[in-house]
């Protein structure tokens, strides 16, 4: 059963803490929500598979975040000009966003121990369907040289770009190259954190992320172990489905996508999420695997 988050909304992530183990969903509840009839797996070559074969059963919804990755040590890159704290810990980070449904369900592992790491905060933020980041809308916007949804100056998580207040363009380096975003408005929309459970996993009810000039769709994504950000990273989708999904409102009256997965500097294959059809939405998988301890193993 899903956790009743109300009364922890507006709870910053410093204080995670004091809301450990709250919020965040569990193997069984997962299962629930996605055991159904209907809809398709899609695999990183756009190879579908019938969902009876993937998630009706605990074994396989396991086997389904089996498939995406393992063990080993997920890969840290920018976290681009647009982080912040949002103070915001919660599941479903839509609020007035419009667009597809879709739930990111990540599992967080020890990549010494190749098990779960319960008690870790999972934060997400992405744009919205017209490739606007909250906090930043003017930055993403292009008003304020920030990157520009349909035109303009590329963000600075692109090639070409440069983060708010100057500095060196991150480009797809290691976590933490580029500053925390000194928010410039008060919008929150698709930005949360959760705390992961005994088996390591957190969901977010979200909304299929937009595109903006010089980046492929994408979600960013930070884990916190204690008071240490273990990981940054980003996860992205394969391009027959991001396809599918901006053929439709709100994303359609969007044009002009310039930079797909094959051609973004930051893309890797182990970042794309797996997915499944869910309802008249998608359900996406993914593990992390951190170096809890920052051991360097």
């Amino acid at each position: 059963m899903r956790h009743d988050l109300d009364h922890h909304e507006g709870q910053r992530v410093s204080r995670r803490r004091l809301i450990a183990g709250v919020g965040s969903i569990g193997l069984a509840g997962l299962l629930a929500a996605c055991g159904r009839d209907g809809g398709t797996v899609t695999t990183s070559t756009g190879e579908t598979v019938s969902p009876q074969a993937t998630a009706n059963t605990s074994a396989d919804l396991a086997a389904l975040f089996g498939a995406a990755n393992t063990c080993t040590l997920t890969a840290s890159t920018t976290q681009g000009p647009y982080y912040f704290d949002a103070d915001k810990i919660r599941s479903d980070i839509r609020e007035d966003r419009a667009g597809t449904r879709l739930r990111v369900a990540i599992r967080v592992q020890d990549s010494e121990q190749c098990g779960p790491l319960a008690d870790a905060v999972v934060e997400i933020w992405h744009c919205d369907a017209a490739g606007l980041y909250s906090g930043a809308e003017a930055q993403s916007s292009g008003a304020s040289g920030g990157g520009a949804p349909s035109g303009g100056t590329p963000p600075s998580d692109a090639p070409g770009g440069n983060p708010p207040g100057g500095g060196a363009a991150p480009g797809g380096g290691a976590e933490g190259s580029a500053a925390d975003l000194t928010p410039t408005d008060d919008k929150r929309y698709l930005r949360g954190a959760q705390v992961t459970n005994a088996d390591g996993i957190v969901e977010f009810t979200t909304v299929w992320p937009g595109w903006y000039r010089g980046r492929t769709t994408h979600i960013h994504a930070m884990v916190h172990v204690g008071d240490d950000r273990v990981l940054t990273t980003q996860m992205m989708f394969d391009e027959a489905l991001n396809s599918r999904v901006y053929a439709a409102a709100p994303y359609a009256a969007h044009t002009g996508r310039d930079t797909f997965n094959d051609n973004d500097s930051i893309y890797a294959e182990t970042m794309l999420m797996k997915v499944v059809e869910d309802g008249d939405g998608y359900l996406s998988v993914i593990n992390f695997s951190v170096d809890a301890d920052r051991d360097g193993t």
